[in-house]
């Protein structure tokens, strides 16, 4: 077994954003920023809009398309020096990869970077070294959302795209659930997961999640988005995996979201075992609750981004 500072190939930061396909990018907007609080840092150019929940400049991208789901997901590095590694790893295992285009630099509020296709899970992953900060103070005034907190897929190849993205992707298990699921940190960021993929016959989108500096944010986004009609699908609830309390919901597409509140962190040096966990429902939430049957169903996995 790999140890977190021998055999890694380069080191990341954290999970900068994650890029979506809606088929209505004013009523996603609107979801987005009304209903879950994010704030709209980039105003609509053509058929694209930037978000964001953080101190950066973009965590949620939005883009205007006939087809719902994930376009791809976006990794910033721990230094230019990584990003340089990173890149060259790829390369050396024979992964194409290209860089971000230029008319997407400054919209992204990225120096640049590169991507990279996966086809075992179909992801298009991006890798930047750093992204504008903006002065401009949040309003947090409808949620506290502390940052965005992880992307999970569905696969129909969970024990070879796990192998991949280990093994090629440098990332680390903190959780498996029997022939079920895998839970992964990218290293040395020491969140539970910030990617995850959970074993299905339809290989899609699972779910975004935006991490809440509390527990009341999961209580009164619940309440708020009851009384604006829009699904609940799963929770309030408490994780066994990550020991999060969660509230997943569906946007307008019927992708699914979640806000969740703690999460277990690990330390960079002597970090405890992945454990191997019962594939239960407990598993997947200590409180007894069960997911409805439309929850985390929607959303195609686009192909790579060689030219926009």
């Amino acid at each position: 077994m790999k140890t977190p500072m021998q055999g890694l190939p380069f080191l990341y930061k954290r999970l900068a954003y994650v890029a979506l396909n809606v088929t209505d990018i004013n009523k996603s907007i609107a979801f987005y920023s009304g209903q879950l609080g994010l704030n709209v840092h980039v105003e609509r150019q053509g058929e694209k809009v930037g978000l964001r929940c953080d101190q950066y400049a973009m965590s949620l991208v939005l883009y205007q398309e006939d087809v719902a789901g994930l376009r791809r997901v976006c990794f910033q590095v721990a230094s230019t020096e990584d990003l340089q590694l990173a890149k060259a790893h790829f390369q050396s295992r024979s992964y194409e990869c290209w860089d971000i285009p230029g008319t997407e630099i400054e919209f992204l509020n990225i120096a640049g970077g590169f991507r990279v296709h996966e086809p075992i899970t179909g992801v298009t992953f991006e890798y930047i070294d750093c992204m504008v900060e903006p002065p401009k103070v949040l309003d947090q005034s409808l949620a506290k959302i502390q940052r965005l907190g992880h992307v999970v897929i569905r696969t129909n190849k969970l024990d070879e795209a796990w192998a991949v993205m280990n093994n090629d992707f440098g990332l680390l298990s903190s959780d498996f659930v029997v022939d079920k699921a895998v839970w992964a940190r990218c290293y040395p960021n020491p969140f539970h997961h910030s990617f995850a993929m959970v074993k299905s016959d339809s290989p899609g989108l699972h779910h975004v999640n935006f991490m809440v500096s509390e527990i009341d944010d999961v209580g009164r986004a619940r309440n708020r988005l009851i009384n604006a009609g829009v699904d609940i699908v799963f929770g309030p609830g408490r994780h066994m995996p990550s020991g999060s309390v969660f509230l997943y919901f569906l946007d307008p597409d019927g992708m699914t979201a979640e806000f969740s509140f703690g999460m277990e962190e690990f330390p960079e040096e002597n970090p405890r075992e992945a454990r191997m966990l019962e594939n239960s429902a407990q598993t997947m939430d200590l409180w007894g609750g069960m997911p409805k049957p439309e929850f985390c169903k929607r959303g195609e996995i686009a192909g790579p981004e060689f030219n926009e």
